[in-house]
């Protein structure tokens, strides 16, 4: 539609309200305070008229992620006249934010709202777009609710650019023309945010993370190319749905494919619920008058109490560095500030306390092209907490998945160093025993990349409906390991180990859980309670010469006799065979009829020697069965 009929057909119906930009604009004075509308809901428009129109100076102006104004941080003359005030710093302000050109305001985005009702932030003016009004007089924010539906509730004079190319979006998104003082008619294209395409690193990262997102789990992505890369490996599970701040084009393509269903959800069933949405022409023609898609204002979205009554809910955030105790740093790199709190917190502290939920942070392993290890001993000096040691429950580098929700210091800096960039690990190691981190005889962990383990990963249904996981033991695995053996029963440890073993020391247990793969390998068969893992099976081989290795078996009591060592074997074989091996040998008491059965049915042609003492020596080859 043409600007000036679009114009004229408005003021027809509202003449006291409708208005050219530069008329209204005169209308502010100087020294307010100035709220613009977040990201792509922004009026580009109404922004281009207060900086060129308007004769306002000594203005501050309140904004998520703003984009229009970045073009302006280079003239003098503008920053003579408006500071900045961001509750995020974007990628396009981020070289003025270092250089102290504009002001950045830690808040939660649940609690910005609250800033603005108590008039801690005293809110002169709201700039904000909407869609044309409908017949009873209500505007849509579409795609810009978040905190931008109380900055007009709460502002003295709300100015609105009317364009048609908004959406209408449902959810508590409207508000009604007589909430609204001047109504600008103006249609343009919306900004639009084109996601890059990850790459290897972050595809690493999205793989580990999706293994942690179970069928029927409601799920939130954070702002960033790495959060954001998680959406594309989420094809194979069912009946996903979305609690989320940012809407973008991940979730369309999920939506299209069946994947997500929002029908498991505990809170808003068959709805996606969202404040603020970012991507192309085509997601915002997605969400425009959907009923599935609801936009409502962040202090309902982010709020940690709303999030929990999901159940099963994920929240996938990233950061610029961790330490090795759990310390997490996501807006700051030093003194400098770098991004934002945003909803961070609210949706970690909402996922931690959801029934079946947990938080996730996941971040590339290294900085500055692999310069330095986002994995630090430290916090670099004047780097903010963003999250404390006790907040962080996941952390997914490209290097695999650590588990610290109820670790102890000691485990938390094996599971850290285990997805630590390799060429880090050793210093990690050392900095850990100067702390005191850790044991002093600690056993370095390996140099290598294993991504290649993980075609290893296997998972098995069993009989009573449990799904056992299976994949190569790690250095980390240490204290699961311990705890699965002081839970075996005294007959399964004699069958393993031929004595009566009553403790498992920390010197035994870490020779245990580090292993020189593909010479050695050993499998842990592990189950998930609300995605935190038990021990209940371990499978090895050793060398024995170089085509022959020694295996061993051990399964928990109350998982024996449902195919699990069987399970185990299989895979065992399989790599043994890629690593040049062609028999296997097993040391087994006479009255363990269960193992021998076992190795007899998978190995007809077995091999026995009785050795004395009740021994006997099993050996099995691999390619003539």
């Amino acid at each position: 539609m043409d600007n000036d009929l679009f114009f004229s057909k408005l003021k027809d119906r509202y003449p006291k309200k409708v208005f050219k930009a530069e008329k209204v604009i005169k209308e502010i004075k100087n020294g307010s305070n100035i709220f613009i509308g977040t990201a792509t809901g922004e009026p580009k428009h109404l922004i281009d008229a207060l900086v060129n129109k308007s004769e306002a100076k000594d203005c501050y102006i309140y904004q998520i992620l703003p984009w229009t104004l970045s073009k302006y941080l280079n003239s003098h003359e503008f920053l003579l006249r408006f500071l900045i005030k961001a509750f995020f710093i974007s990628r396009d302000i981020r070289k003025a934010a270092l250089e102290g050109k504009i002001d950045y305001v830690p808040a939660y985005l649940s609690e910005i709202p609250e800033l603005f009702s108590r008039k801690l932030i005293d809110l002169d003016v709201a700039l904000v777009q909407v869609s044309p009004p409908d017949k009873y007089g209500y505007l849509s924010l579409g795609i810009s609710v978040d905190i931008t539906k109380s900055a007009v509730k709460n502002a003295k004079m709300v100015i609105a650019q009317v364009n048609p190319k908004m959406p209408k979006t449902w959810g508590n998104s409207f508000v009604h023309v007589d909430e609204i003082d001047y109504l600008v008619p103006f249609q343009e294209p919306l900004i639009r945010i084109l996601p890059r395409k990850p790459d290897k690193v972050v595809e690493r990262i999205g793989l580990y993370v999706s293994r942690l997102i179970e069928d029927g789990a409601t799920i939130q992505i954070g702002f960033g190319q790495t959060p954001n890369a998680v959406l594309k490996f989420l094809d194979g599970k069912k009946d996903l749905g979305v609690h989320t701040q940012m809407f973008s084009q991940g979730f369309i393509d999920l939506i299209k494919k069946g994947v997500i269903t929002n029908e498991k959800k505990s809170l808003h069933p068959g709805k996606v619920i969202t404040s603020l949405c970012m991507g192309s022409e085509n997601v915002y023609r997605f969400v425009h008058n959907n009923p599935m898609i609801e936009f409502h204002p962040s202090e309902y979205v982010n709020d940690p109490y709303i999030i929990a009554q999901n159940e099963k809910m994920i929240s996938i955030n990233t950061a610029l560095e961790i330490d090795l105790t759990g310390q997490v740093c996501a807006d700051s790199i030093g003194y400098s500030f770098y991004s934002g709190m945003g909803d961070q917190i609210d949706f970690i502290r909402g996922a931690a306390r959801s029934k079946g939920g947990f938080p996730i942070i996941a971040l590339p392993s290294t900085a500055m092209n692999g310069k330095i290890s986002r994995i630090v001993s430290h916090l670099t000096e004047g780097a903010g907490v963003s999250n404390t040691r006790g907040d962080i429950h996941y952390v997914v580098t490209e290097y695999g998945i650590a588990h610290l929700y109820g670790r102890d210091i000691y485990q938390r800096v094996l599971e850290l160093i285990q997805v630590a960039h390799p060429k880090f690990r050793k210093e990690l190691l050392e900095k850990a025993k100067k702390h005191h981190y850790i044991f002093p005889d600690q056993i370095p962990p390996s140099e290598e990349d294993l991504f290649y383990l993980e075609k290893y990963h296997f998972e098995m249904l069993l009989p009573n409906g449990i799904t056992v996981y299976f994949r190569p033991i790690r250095s980390s695995d240490e204290f699961g390991c311990r705890n699965f053996f002081y839970a075996l029963q005294e007959k399964s440890i004699y069958y393993r180990f031929f004595q009566n073993i009553k403790e498992w020391p920390h010197p035994r247990a870490q020779k245990w859980t580090n292993i020189k793969y593909g010479e050695e390998m050993a499998i842990v068969g592990v189950i998930r309670k609300e995605g935190y893992e038990e021990v209940i099976a371990i499978g090895r081989y050793a060398k024995e010469t170089d085509k022959q290795a020694m295996i061993a078996f051990i399964v928990r009591e109350d998982f024996q006799g449902m195919g699990i060592t069987t399970k185990m074997l299989e895979i065992l074989e399989k790599i043994a065979l890629e690593y040049g091996y062609e028999r296997f040998s097993a040391s087994v008491l006479e009255d363990n009829r269960v193992m021998i059965h076992i190795l007899k049915k998978r190995y007809p042609h077995i091999k026995i020697v009785r050795e004395g003492g009740g021994v006997l020596m099993l050996y099995m080859d691999l390619k003539n069965y």
